[in-house]
């Protein structure tokens, strides 16, 4: 996997609810519709410290769209496929050619909570990723945000540990980070259990 490959990875994917496009303008004011709409519950997320414009998420999107359009990032904004709802952002980030692997990243409309929905979303994002090559993919969360590391869970990824002191909260405080990984189930044996 390379460069080449995520640049040609599909720009598009439909699942059974939802349509996940690369960033575009159009998504620009849904998602900072939602970012204000959410904002009591980002504080985990460093883009998410602050109430934004229109102006702010335009220039948002254009930086997404040139990041895949170089091929540095996958990146999907979420929409239902009934009503063309806003859901949430994906992005696979961080890529590793050697692994191959790569970090995934998520952040859902609070409106939506509870509906599936956004697992439905990272669970399409990573079957792309495993489909382009990757070995691995990872998320990390911040020790102390319960909800992200139930969600990641429920991904089906494997806790495999806790990273002290690993790097700064939005907020800059140190903090602990907890790694989660899922794996290639087409090219990894599934691993043994921790002890």
């Amino acid at each position: 996997m390379n460069h080449t490959d995520l640049i040609r990875a599909p720009r598009e994917l439909v699942t059974d609810r939802l349509v996940l496009q690369s960033p575009r303008p159009a998504h620009a004011a849904p998602f900072v519709e939602s970012l204000v709409r959410s904002l009591p519950t980002l504080r985990f997320v460093g883009w998410g410290q602050l109430e934004r414009d229109l102006d702010w998420a335009l220039g948002f999107c254009a930086e997404g769209a040139r990041l895949v359009e170089t091929g540095q990032c996958m990146i999907f904004y979420v929409f239902r496929r009934d009503d063309g709802r806003y859901v949430g952002r994906v992005d696979l980030h961080s890529f590793d050619a050697s692994g191959p692997r790569c970090e995934v990243g998520y952040v859902g409309d609070e409106a939506v909570r509870g509906q599936g929905l956004m697992r439905e979303a990272v669970q399409a994002a990573m079957q792309l990723g495993f489909s382009l090559g990757l070995v691995r993919i990872q998320a990390l969360s911040d020790a102390r945000n319960a909800r992200a590391l139930a969600f990641a869970q429920s991904l089906g990824m494997r806790r495999e540990g806790l990273l002290h002191a690993y790097e700064r909260d939005p907020q800059g405080a140190v903090c602990d980070m907890v790694m989660f990984a899922a794996y290639n189930p087409a090219l990894v044996d599934p691993p043994p259990p921790l002890t």
